[in-house]
């Protein structure tokens, strides 16, 4: 059996594993966002999780698309990728009193699960299409637009202020 819930006998093993994967991993960053915005101080950072909460529980609503369009119930597995990327950066804005130096570990945390999100969703893309489903392909490449856009106002917001005031 080995790493996987399940024995994976074919790349469309492989694509719906995945796509549970990240099914999963949506649904917890649904959970963990707004404690992050919570915790943000800084007003364009706490907008940027904002928009980000309402992108991810459309996303959600796009995979399960997905799942629908490729013969499948939506379910997730658990992954344990994004569960210790979002660990991690629970830790570390427990031990972190300085709220400048907050929104900075805040920001790189959500950066490190935007770049989780945007290896998923350009494998599962990339694997869509291997598999003839250009229609999934096409959904998952609309979320890996908006994670890759995300990641950029992220990028942008860090590199503008946020990694300045910290210092």
């Amino acid at each position: 059996m080995g790493l996987f819930s399940k024995d994976i006998k074919s790349l469309d093993d492989l694509f719906i594993h995945t796509l549970q994967d990240i099914y999963y991993a949506e649904q917890q960053i649904t959970k963990a966002l707004p404690e992050m915005i919570e915790k943000a101080s800084d007003p364009q950072l706490k907008q940027a999780f904002q928009t980000h909460l309402g992108e991810t529980q459309q996303q959600i609503q796009m995979v399960e698309q997905v799942f629908r369009m490729h013969g499948h119930d939506p379910k997730g597995v658990t992954c344990p990728a994004i569960d210790g990327i979002i660990d991690e950066a629970q830790d570390i804005a427990g031990d972190i009193d300085d709220p400048q130096v907050l929104d900075a570990a805040l920001l790189a945390a959500a950066q490190a699960v935007e770049h989780y999100e945007i290896t998923r969703y350009g494998t599962l893309v990339a694997w869509a299409k291997q598999l003839g489903r250009e229609d999934c392909a096409g959904v998952l490449h609309q979320i890996l637009d908006q994670e890759k856009s995300t990641d950029e106002k992220l990028n942008r917001i860090a590199e503008s202020k946020i990694n300045t005031k910290a210092a």
